[in-house]
C-alpha cells in the first residue's frame, strides 16, 4: 500500500503562483498513492470564487474516489480551510476533531486554530491527518490531541507538524508509533520544495505496520515536497472496491 502526506498550500503552484489542480493531482497520481493526507486545503466558500471544493476536484483528477474534508477554520472573506484525505478504499466513517486553542498568552500573530481529521476505512485502517501550528503552545495542544486518538493497531498518522525530527513535541507520538523516515536511505528534507533545508512533514504508523520504503521525492509543485511510504498491513478486512 502506498501512502503519502502532502501540504498542497491550497493547490498553489509554487513556481507560477496560481491555483493548479492538474499539477497537484499529477503528483499524487505519479507517486501511486492509495491514501493521501492533504494539508492547507480549501472548501467551497459562500462568496469567494477562489474557494472551490478542492478535495472533490482532486478526487476526480486522481481517481481516488473516497474523500473527506476536515474544516479547521473559515478564512476571512474566503471560506473553509483545513485538512483532507483521498482514498482508494471506502471510508466507513470520518470526523473532524478540533484541536484546543492554547491560552491567550501562548498566541502570537501567526496563531491559527487547527484540527485533526480521523477516518476509519472500511478495510480496518484508521488514518489521522493533521497540521500543527507554528507556536510551541499550539504544537503542544496538537500533540496531546493526536496522542488521545492514536490506535495501537492499523493506524496511520500523517501531516505537516511544523517541527523538526528532534523536537520534544513529538515524544508522545514516537513512544507509540514508528516514523516512516527511519526507512530513508539518508537525510531527506521537505521544505521549501525548491531547496529544502528542513523536515517538518511526517508519516507515522502503528507498530504492527511494516514500512517497506519511504521517500521525499524531489518534486516542486507546492511549497512542500510530498512524503511517501510503502507499507504492509497484515489482517486487513476484505472491503475494497
Amino acid at each position: 500500500m502506498n501512502i503519502m502526506t502532502f501540504n498542497t498550500q491550497h493547490c498553489l503552484n509554487y513556481i507560477e503562483r496560481k491555483i493548479d489542480f492538474p499539477l497537484m493531482a499529477g503528483v499524487i497520481r505519479r507517486l501511486g498513492a492509495d491514501i493521501a493526507g492533504l494539508n492547507e486545503i480549501r472548501a467551497k466558500g459562500p462568496s469567494n470564487p477562489d474557494f472551490e471544493d478542492q478535495t472533490e476536484i482532486l478526487s476526480e483528477l486522481t481517481g481516488l474516489p473516497y474523500y473527506y474534508f476536515a474544516r479547521a477554520i473559515d478564512v476571512k472573506d474566503g471560506g473553509p480551510y483545513g485538512n483532507a484525505i483521498l482514498s482508494r478504499y471506502p471510508i466507513a466513517e470520518a470526523e473532524t476533531i478540533p484541536i484546543p486553542d492554547p491560552d491567550v498568552e501562548g498566541k502570537d500573530r501567526s496563531f491559527e486554530s487547527r484540527c485533526l481529521l480521523r477516518a476509519r476505512l472500511a478495510n480496518g485502517i484508521t488514518v489521522l491527518v493533521t497540521h500543527f501550528g507554528l507556536n510551541a503552545s499550539e504544537q503542544a495542544c496538537a500533540a496531546r490531541t493526536v496522542a488521545e486518538h492514536l490506535e495501537e493497531s492499523k493506524c496511520i498518522l500523517m501531516g505537516d507538524f511544523n517541527v523538526r525530527p528532534d523536537s520534544g513535541i513529538l515524544a508522545p507520538i514516537r513512544e507509540r508509533m514508528k516514523d516512516a523516515a527511519d526507512a530513508f536511505p539518508g537525510p531527506l528534507f521537505s521544505r521549501p520544495s525548491d531547496d529544502p533545508d528542513r523536515k517538518i512533514d511526517y508519516l507515522f504508523v502503528s507498530r504492527d505496520i511494516e514500512v517497506l520504503s519511504a521517500d521525499i521525492p524531489a518534486i516542486v509543485a507546492s511549497d512542500h515536497r510530498p512524503h511517501t511510504a510503502v507499507i504492509r498491513v497484515e489482517g486487513l478486512e476484505d472491503a475494497y472496491e
